[in-house]
């Protein structure tokens, strides 16, 4: 069994195999390598796969944890800290996808939607190491983002060795992960290309599912039409990239597909999640709300034990996640080495609370008794829970005019606060925000974000929410205080005429203490820098509104615009 060469990390002798073949059934090859104690006796392996290069991961054994902003952070190593991997008695396996890196094979579109299942390949993955010398036949799986992903599509086809899960900020709808409230986000760019501090997908043999899909001159009739778009017309790269797709196939497909349906429906883990029964953790961070709600739908999916753990702002974690190992080695030390260390006598739900720091537990999401009330915008900025009395000609509405980046460089922002808590005010959930509001285009975008303000001046960010105009219609999943949008089609907007659009607000846990207030700001772009977007990649911001836009908002006793929030309620003894 002894086949491995041995490298120094910090001190300890750890040995390595690489450029393993493991084949699948459609006898295509991936390759993977393996980092292991020399001690040469079968272990508990733990399995990362993603199309980022395994080489890549290996960088987390020559230098310290990266965070933001450091130069040196790179939002691809997510494969885990190989030495402490290896130091707690676990074979590292990391594996490059059909497609990618060193692996043979296609991979067509983003999670290869329209070719081989990426979790039929990790089924059979996952089966090859099971049957190595070096494995005792227990298999977890290991890392983040993209990696967290794959183990959800993998977990869904039920390999009979794979034992359990721990999956920290995964990605579940991909619609959502790239169109936030109808709103293109770039970062899915980045880790697509490689810019603003990722090294992105290591490019093989990976082709645009458009192209599969179309021919060249249906192709060139659809570039066409969404070019049409003036907010697509005015930012130069999308121009680029849709005029010449070669080496950008998967952020083509993305911009290509600004509407919800099979295109993203087609293998979403949200919907396989109902698959799965085996052990699963799921951990996220609060900061980037989208990716907490689809942590969120694949917790209510599953079948089998699980645990949901919503953690501190900010969003980023360090390149290689250290700050989640020692949560997933208690769970894999339980479900993987037979030890009872207690972890499943615990309750399932922990959630950080911002503001007042503290931990609260439940079996269920939320974790508190939620009342929702609103918070109503008023005259002169403000938010009171008490709705407007006057009429419009009284309570005139709140205006910002937005000319387009193309023109400057200035981001108009409309905000409202509430007064000086006067106590401690805990609020856990989602919410929603209703806008009363009228412009003169056919559609812009509204984005809010809620801070948490500071008697000193120091803020922040609680939850954000985003809509595309054109994209205000809800559907029958919509409750109070917890909005749908179906994003199947875009209905333009008439402009003068007063329309109510419903904002989501992402999931989120947060105590006002005593001199603090709630602030909202609106705005139709962000900022180019602020308090929380120095916080994530460069690329981490939503297109902009590439037309000018005149906005009213309107918040008098007709148009009662307002937040509806999840004020939580305790009973006796809490």
């Amino acid at each position: 069994m002894a086949d491995f060469a041995t490298v120094d990390a910090g001190g300890r002798r750890i040995a390595v195999r690489t450029d393993l073949e493991v084949p699948m059934r459609d006898g295509v090859t991936l390759v993977a390598d393996t980092y292991s104690d020399v001690a040469d006796i079968p272990r508990p392996a733990l399995v990362a796969l993603s199309p980022y290069g395994k080489e890549l991961q290996a960088l987390a054994l020559t230098m310290p944890p990266q965070r933001r902003p450091s130069p040196m952070w790179d939002g691809c190593i997510e494969a885990g800290d190989i030495a402490r991997v290896v130091e707690e008695g676990y074979v590292h396996v990391i594996g490059d996808l059909r497609g990618s890196g060193g692996s043979g094979g296609e991979m067509i579109g983003n999670y290869n939607a329209g070719g081989v299942p990426l979790g039929q390949d990790a089924y059979d993955f996952i089966e090859w190491v099971a049957e190595q010398p070096w494995c005792n036949g227990k298999v977890g799986m290991i890392g983040i983002s993209y990696f967290g992903s794959m183990q959800v599509l993998a977990a869904a086809e039920r390999p009979p060795h794979l034992a359990a899960i721990f999956v920290s900020g995964g990605h579940y709808d991909f619609y959502e992960t790239t169109y936030h409230g109808g709103i293109m986000w770039f970062m899915p760019r980045a880790a697509r290309e490689g810019r603003g501090g990722d090294s992105g997908i290591a490019h093989t043999n990976v082709k645009s599912r458009m192209q599969q899909v179309h021919s060249p001159e249906e192709l060139r009739k659809l570039v066409d039409e969404r070019l049409r778009d003036p907010d697509v017309a005015a930012w130069p790269n999308l121009v680029h990239v849709l005029r010449y797709p070669k080496n950008r196939e998967f952020w083509f497909d993305i911009v290509m597909n600004n509407l919800d349906g099979d295109w993203y429906c087609e293998r979403n883990p949200v919907t396989l999640a109902p698959n799965i029964d085996i052990p699963v953790y799921l951990q996220i961070d609060q900061g980037r709300g989208w990716t907490l709600d689809g942590t969120l739908e694949v917790f209510d999916a599953l079948r089998g034990p699980r645990k949901l753990d919503i953690g501190p702002y900010p969003p980023m974690q360090s390149r290689p996640f250290v700050e989640e190992h020692d949560k997933m080695f208690r769970w894999y030390e339980y479900w993987l080495k037979g030890i009872d260390n207690g972890i499943m006598d615990e309750p399932a739900v922990s959630v950080f609370v911002e503001g007042t720091r503290e931990r609260v537990t439940a079996d269920q999401w939320p974790p508190r008794g939620v009342a929702y009330r609103p918070l109503y915008l008023r005259p002169r900025h403000k938010l009171s829970p008490d709705p407007e009395p006057m009429g419009a000609q009284y309570a005139a509405p709140d205006g910002f005019y937005q000319a387009p980046l193309t023109v400057t460089d200035e981001v108009t922002i409309l905000s409202w606060s509430t007064a000086p808590f006067e106590e401690p005010t805990e609020l856990i959930g989602t919410g929603a925000a209703h806008l009363f509001a009228e412009i003169d285009q056919d559609d812009t975008n509204f984005i809010l974000r809620l801070w948490d303000a500071a008697p000193d001046g120091g803020r922040q960010l609680i939850t954000t929410g985003y809509l595309k105009a054109s994209h205000r219609e809800l559907d029958d999943r919509t409750t109070e205080g917890n909005p749908y949008h179906p994003h199947t089609r875009s209905v333009p907007v008439q402009p003068g005429v007063i329309e109510e659009y419903v904002l989501r607000l992402y999931p989120f846990a947060a105590t006002f203490r005593p001199g603090h207030r709630l602030v909202a700001e609106l705005s139709n772009d962000e900022p180019l820098a602020d308090d929380h977007n120095a916080l994530l990649p460069p690329d981490a911001f939503h297109l902009p509104v590439g037309r000018a836009v005149t906005h009213k908002i309107y918040r008098d006793a007709a148009h009662p615009s307002r937040l509806v929030l999840p004020f939580t309620t305790r009973t006796a003894g809490e």
